[in-house]
């Protein structure tokens, strides 16, 4: 960082990019600003879900009691979601109903993560706020419509009235759940997942763009400078994947934690 901020004192000027440069020309407009056509976002996320059906309809397609490698692969991505999400969260006796949702989430949110660090591709699609906004409300819905099926309007008491509270402070117990339950937690929901997307994206464009200058335009000693930039670009984009894979991860496990803190709400 310290490297990309000396040539931003020049005279000619370091230009860092911003979030424009990742809102690309729409591909289909019919709108004049961005966002009211159909852009490389939209083509991204159809592509993803085009990527997921193909390759678990082929490695399952065959179903060999000694599978080849894409059945291993896809048995053992189902199984990491089955049994390490849904069943250690939700529970031996309820988590079956809701291994698809998991597995869909877990795998949607992985690939559209992992475009931004596909060559050509580089537009992680939950780094827009619309899709974080999308998924988190189908959980949101999800884990409320849940709750009210298993235990009606008291659903809703079981989830803001903790038991053994002070009925002098009970009123601001109360409140506080409230705000915390069902505004506040799809809120973060969404913007963990849109923000580290955004920002990481953001990082390693601007190491990019900092290592081209540093090394075509810069003068002197700045242009070695560009060696520095480089290298901890390269440490920031395996830092990226790594917390793409990660952060598909924690949306899928803090789904099941919702789902499993409605459908047990009167334990807790």
């Amino acid at each position: 960082m310290i490297a990309l901020a000396l040539p931003a004192a020049n005279e000619e000027g370091f230009v860092a990019p911003t979030l424009e440069d990742m809102h690309l020309p729409e591909i289909l407009p019919w709108g004049a600003p961005y966002g009211d056509g159909f852009g490389k976002q939209m083509l991204l996320i159809l592509i993803s879900v085009i990527i997921i059906g193909w390759f678990f309809i082929v490695a399952a397609r065959k179903g060999q009691m000694v599978p080849g490698r894409l059945q291993f692969l896809g048995e053992a991505s189902y199984n990491f979601v089955r049994n390490s999400i849904g069943r250690d969260i939700i529970g031996e006796k309820d988590f079956r109903p809701y291994t698809p949702l998991l597995f869909s989430l877990f795998f949607f949110i992985l690939i559209n993560n992992l475009w931004g660090s596909i060559p050509l591709a580089q537009l992680p699609t939950t780094s827009h706020v619309g899709t974080a906004y999308a998924l988190a409300g189908i959980v949101y819905f999800t884990w409320i419509i849940l709750g009210i099926k298993k235990h009606g309007i008291k659903y809703f008491k079981y989830a803001t009235v903790p038991s053994g509270v002070p009925m002098a402070i009970l009123p601001l117990v109360v409140l506080i759940e409230i705000i915390s339950t069902f505004l506040v937690r799809p809120i973060t929901h969404s913007l963990r997942l849109f923000a580290t997307m955004l920002s990481g994206h953001l990082i390693i464009m601007l190491s990019a763009a900092g290592t081209e200058f540093l090394l075509l335009e810069a003068e002197g000693l700045l242009k070695p400078l560009g060696v520095l930039t480089l290298v901890g670009g390269v440490a920031m984009f395996l830092f990226e994947v790594l917390i793409q894979v990660l952060q598909a991860y924690v949306f899928t496990l803090l789904t099941a934690i919702y789902i499993q803190g409605s459908i047990a709400a009167a334990e807790h």
